[in-house]
């Protein structure tokens, strides 16, 4: 007589090899059994001749999913916490007046450098192509910089600048005290000036808090005079961080729908979650927006099959810095791990970055590249 296997938890799993026919399910008083108090529930193989089932138990487990929630869920309420009152905040990076007052008069040095975040709502609108340009136009004009890649897990910006055998230490090992932040810093190949600190690869955003990056980027602030921050899409961890400790914004969006709506959606977000926004004192600037538009069309433009300029600016409101033109050039930069401004003011697209950083550093520059070029005669004969 086969015995019947017992299980005193009913939340216990039974799996069965070789996909056999459904349990029988019977009740079995605890009289047949002594050793077990209380009644239980018993499971019978199917009877008839076959191969002997094999029965495996698995206890119940918490999900993956639940535990990475739980976790979300103390770092957001320490955060809130950590950020519940701004006069009880402890300044590690000094604080934004400091800059602001300093900026408007050129006989004052700044306490530290001012920190830009290169953002948009979207993915693929080239925020990374902008900010290793952006960057490397500022240390052409003379300007100490530091880039920063805060996609955490997904890094791309050391591809960019031609530095991806180079990397050693990252963000969090900084973040860690598990190296020198001079240990991390990689100095740029073919300009002075320019360093980069790259995202781990291995490492989620989960890793990086409101005092750990705040201490990275005022030690960063005391040495550089920008330090710029290529910022995830979205408003996930990293573009949080990225955004929070930020003095300008400088928002990447092409010239379509869907990416001017998400990058209305991080100005909002901008405005009201930095940390300028939860000072709010009147000494106290607000972060200074831009708008980069990248990838336009002039004549796709005025074919009304992108927006233009001009909906744009009506649309998100904000000063354009700087119009890239559609150009072929910036993927075959990418794939040789050089910044499309290196390429010089003849070509379209880095003559559109380094204007753009001209304006950024108060230069009056008209746009170029916004209207079609003339077509000749014989193109328009022969195409």
């Amino acid at each position: 007589m086969n015995t019947p296997r017992l299980t005193s938890r009913l939340s216990s799993r039974i799996v069965l090899r070789h996909h056999p026919p459904p349990l029988r399910r019977a009740s079995i008083s605890s009289s047949s059994y002594p050793h077990v108090h209380g009644p239980v529930i018993g499971l019978h193989p199917p009877s008839g001749p076959g191969p002997r089932r094999v029965f495996e138990r698995y206890p119940k487990t918490t999900t993956a999913t639940s535990e990475h929630r739980r976790r979300q869920k103390q770092l957001q309420q320490r955060q809130r916490r950590h950020l519940a009152s701004s006069s009880s905040h402890k300044f590690v990076l000094s604080h934004p007046s400091d800059v602001d007052s300093s900026s408007s008069t050129s006989s004052t040095t700044p306490p530290r450098g001012r920190v830009v975040c290169i953002t948009s709502g979207k993915g693929g609108v080239g925020k990374t192509t902008s900010a290793a340009s952006f960057a490397y136009g500022l240390a052409l004009r003379g300007h100490s910089t530091a880039v920063v890649d805060f996609d955490m897990g997904l890094r791309n910006l050391d591809i960019h600048l031609g530095v991806e055998r180079r990397v050693v230490f990252d963000f969090v090992h900084v973040l860690n005290d598990e190296c020198k932040l001079n240990q991390a810093l990689i100095p740029d190949k073919n300009v002075s000036g320019l360093y980069m600190l790259a995202a781990s690869q291995t490492r989620d955003k989960d890793a990086l808090t409101i005092e750990g990056v705040e201490r990275v980027l005022d030690e960063l602030a005391r040495r550089f005079e920008y330090v710029v921050l290529d910022s995830p899409a979205g408003i996930e961890s990293g573009a949080r961080h990225a955004m929070y400790f930020c003095d300008d914004a400088i928002l990447v969006t092409n010239p379509e729908l869907s990416s001017c709506r998400d990058a209305d959606k991080m100005i909002g977000f901008i405005s009201s979650r930095s940390r300028r926004a939860e000072i709010g004192t009147p000494g106290c600037l607000s972060v200074s927006q831009t708008l980069l538009i990248t990838r336009y069309d002039p004549v796709r433009a005025m074919a009304e099959e992108t927006l233009a300029i001009a909906d744009m600016k009506e649309l998100l409101g904000l000063p354009v810095i700087g119009v890239v033109p559609e150009s072929k050039d910036v993927l075959t930069c990418t794939n040789l791990g050089k910044p499309v401004i290196s390429l010089g003011e003849d070509n379209p697209a880095a003559g559109a970055y380094m204007d753009m950083v001209d304006r950024f550093l108060g230069q009056e520059k008209e746009l170029r590249f916004v209207t079609p070029e003339p077509v000749s005669f014989f193109k328009r004969i022969f195409g």
